[in-house]
């Protein structure tokens, strides 16, 4: 993943309290979509765009192509140069942020509300007319191959790639967002000008704005921006079979602490029982010192620093996953006392005291992700993409509080599944990995 960032004082202005987050629909007359919360108190923008499809629209031969192309946005567009962009964006004290990622391509920008018109025609022009110079492709290919290189002496970066591949297989999530040496070698601009028509299209637009700016500049920013994406982009991969055996496999790699993932299916967001499922999750491994995982394995035997376990939600996958790193010769102990403490959860759920912590931390963190209008303005946009309505923020601690016993006793007895609970360890395990 390729990323540009340029940092300004402005970035760092607050935005409006979680209280005050109204959001608003607004609506281009060229017919683009977006959220909008309005705050006026500072001059300033930030505006975030989202594309469902991201490296999952890769070919398999040219796996990596969506990841090169985005990290080229900002090496020239229009008449700029990768030099002349830099100074122009810098002349307005912006910043621009270029992202991809398996489901998605990201762009997020930072402006003045005195800088809309110039902004609009600078995110235009890169969104629009990149140039993808063959000096600038080599450039950066060169960076991804370094990046590729660098995984593959990675312990935890193997792991994620190993678990990857035996999940999904064939499918895109199998197969690494940046590619591989020989995939990323073989890319020509012509791959790269696909990815960039496939991946950027109106058909899988999400926008959403926050700060100084009205719904009618915010239509009139959209159709400026965006009014020449095409329709219709690639066609998006379908749902992804995960294939879960309860096995636990081993990638041989010399390092003294092994890297453990693990994974068993998970439920998706629309699921009357999402909300106890996260509630249950927050207490087997949130990751915190009061999670089952971390006293058992952590707190009471010292095998770890920290192990965690979280609801892994995709386009087309929803996983229960986690992992740890612990030394080769505590691995096979480590996975015991992982199944152990599903079993434990999924036969007896879990206590009044341990709800009302997860549901009191739950509640409590929520506001303060609400910390600015950049921070707010990416929440909106991971709502739309997620599928979720306006109210959201508005109704999310009342379904946390709703969360009884019973219901996560149901959940944990229905969703935890010890004997589809899959692993993967890189590393040297002395002895059976399990």
């Amino acid at each position: 993943m390729i990323r540009a960032v340029v940092t300004a004082a402005v970035l760092v202005l607050a935005g409006p309290a979680l209280a005050e987050v109204d959001v608003k629909q607004v609506d281009s007359p060229g017919g683009i979509h977006a959220w909008l919360v309005e705050e006026h108190s500072i001059p300033f923008v930030a505006l975030e765009i989202g594309f469902r499809g991201g490296t999952s629209l890769d070919a398999p031969d040219k796996q990596g192509a969506t990841n090169l192309m985005t990290g080229l946005l900002e090496e020239g567009a229009g008449a700029w140069d990768a030099q002349g962009f830099a100074e122009a964006r810098d002349d307005l004290a912006m910043s621009v942020d270029f992202d991809s990622w398996d489901d998605g391509v990201g762009i997020s920008a930072r402006f003045l509300t005195e800088t809309l018109d110039p902004a609009g025609d600078l995110l235009h022009t890169v969104i629009a007319d990149p140039a993808f110079e063959e000096s600038a492709i080599e450039r950066v290919r060169a960076q991804v191959l370094a990046s590729i290189r660098s995984d593959s002496e990675d312990p935890q970066a193997l792991a994620g790639e190993a678990l990857a591949a035996q999940v999904y297989g064939d499918h895109p999530y199998g197969r690494p967002g940046q590619g591989d040496a020989q995939t990323v070698a073989g890319l020509t601009r012509d791959d790269i000008v696909a990815a960039w028509k496939g991946a950027m299209a109106k058909d899988r637009l999400y926008v959403s704005a926050v700060g100084d700016i009205t719904p009618e500049q915010l239509e009139t920013l959209l159709d400026k921006v965006l009014g020449d994406l095409p329709e219709t982009g690639a066609p998006l991969p379908g749902p992804a079979e995960a294939a879960l055996d309860g096995q636990v496999r081993v990638v041989e790699y010399p390092t003294p602490q092994a890297v453990i993932r693990f994974v068993q299916p998970g439920i998706d967001r629309e699921d009357p029982d999402f909300f106890p499922a996260y509630v249950m999750t927050q207490v087997l491994g949130a990751g915190g010192f009061e999670s089952r995982l971390m006293n058992e394995i952590r707190e009471k035997r010292g095998l770890t620093y920290g192990v965690a376990a979280y609801l892994s939600s995709k386009d087309g996958s929803d996983l229960l996953a986690g992992g740890m790193a612990t030394a080769n010769a505590s691995v096979g102990e480590s996975i015991r006392l992982v199944r152990e403490e599903w079993r434990k959860m999924r036969d007896a759920g879990v206590t009044e005291d341990e709800l009302a912590r997860a549901k009191t931390y739950l509640t409590g963190a929520y506001p303060l992700r609400f910390d600015g209008n950049g921070q707010i303005a990416s929440i909106l946009l991971s709502m739309q993409m997620d599928g979720m309505a306006p109210d959201y923020i508005d109704t999310r601690n009342d379904r946390v509080e709703a969360v009884t016993l019973q219901d996560v006793q149901r959940v944990a007895a229905r969703l935890l599944d010890p004997d589809r609970l899959s692993f993967v360890v890189v590393g040297q395990p002395d002895g059976p990995a399990e």
